[in-house]
């Protein structure tokens, strides 16, 4: 590949790091996947993500690239004033993730790169928006469901960050009495509890005292007619129905793109959600379920097109 700008775009999750090289047409020039440390703790974390940007900078520059901008996402609530991130599977409180990463990549003597730092949902739904399934649409949602759940949520066309703290449907309450479980935030009952990929293995294992292989395993069950596999599933449904339909009640979206670990069950996913949805709509717009379309590499591509954003802006600032 010839010398050319490129961006630096990483998607920190929780088990690992999606890394990329992106030119400015979203040609990917670099792919590459590192493991987060999240065993290790959160300082353990952030360094590893510093180390990940300084390294990837200094490929691109290797090879004749010359880097415009840097775009990390990262699970968990971001200050978007401050910079700051707490996410509880990171181990982060209040962590100055932003000040970090600019310190590192100032260090390298590259003090004119900026830096974004966004919410990885919320970028993998302006990914999908922008190239994806929520292409051509100004009120939508991208619902990822796999270890957590939340939402990114357009709206009049803007995708909306609410200074980093939008978009946690996955921390809506949704149970209640005796069957409310405690969540990771603290609270009873969230939607995220019953309806991610990691609640259906747990509870599941919970029910039976059989331990799965995650979601995947859980589905192939309910695939072969497994009754305790059906009964956690449709709590799953239940909820998640309850969720779309409050959303669209609220915000109207014309279409909800699903994603995550989940929308490898399908159908078997999309269409009783659809159904169950359109049971339930009276005089609220009904909108469009349909699987979300990057993959795993939505959160990336998003990065890397906020990246270069970014870019852009600063050059017609100058």
């Amino acid at each position: 590949m010839d010398p050319c700008e490129v961006v630096v775009a990483v998607d920190l999750g929780g088990t690992r790091m999606k890394c990329a090289l992106v030119a400015a047409d979203g040609a990917v020039l670099h792919r590459e996947t590192r493991p987060t440390p999240r065993a290790a703790g959160g300082r353990a974390v952030l360094d590893a993500l510093l180390s990940t940007v300084v390294e990837l900078g200094q490929k691109a520059t290797a090879e004749g690239h010359r880097v415009r901008a840097i775009g990390v996402v990262v699970p968990g609530v971001i200050d978007a004033e401050h910079g700051t991130v707490g996410a509880e599977n990171l181990e982060w409180v209040g962590t100055p993730v932003l000040a970090e990463l600019q310190a590192a990549v100032r260090a390298t003597g590259s003090d004119d790169v900026p830096i974004v730092l966004a919410h990885d949902v919320r970028a993998g739904g302006y990914a999908e928006l922008r190239h994806g399934a929520l292409a051509g649409t100004t009120n939508s949602m991208f619902l990822p469901l796999g270890t957590g759940i939340a939402a990114a949520m357009v709206v009049d066309g803007s995708l909306v960050s609410g200074d980093g703290y939008a978009g946690e449907l996955g921390h809506s309450k949704f149970i209640y009495g005796d069957a409310a479980e405690l969540c990771a935030c603290g609270q009873w009952g969230c939607l995220e509890t019953v309806a991610s990929a990691a609640a259906l293995a747990r509870r599941y294992t919970a029910r039976t005292g059989r331990t799965v292989d995650g979601a995947r395993e859980v589905m192939e069950l309910l695939a072969a007619g497994d009754e305790d596999a059906a009964a956690v599933w449709q709590v799953a449904l239940t909820a998640l129905i309850d969720a779309l339909v409050l959303y669209t009640t609220l915000v109207a979206p014309t279409r909800i793109a699903i994603g995550g670990g989940l929308i490898g069950a399908g159908e078997t996913l999309l269409q009783p959600l659809r159904e169950g949805v359109h049971a339930r709509i009276t005089f609220q717009r009904e909108p469009e379920i349909v699987a979300a379309v990057l993959g795993d590499e939505a959160g990336c591509l998003g990065a890397a097109r906020m990246a270069w954003d970014r870019a852009d802006e600063e050059e017609k600032n100058v």
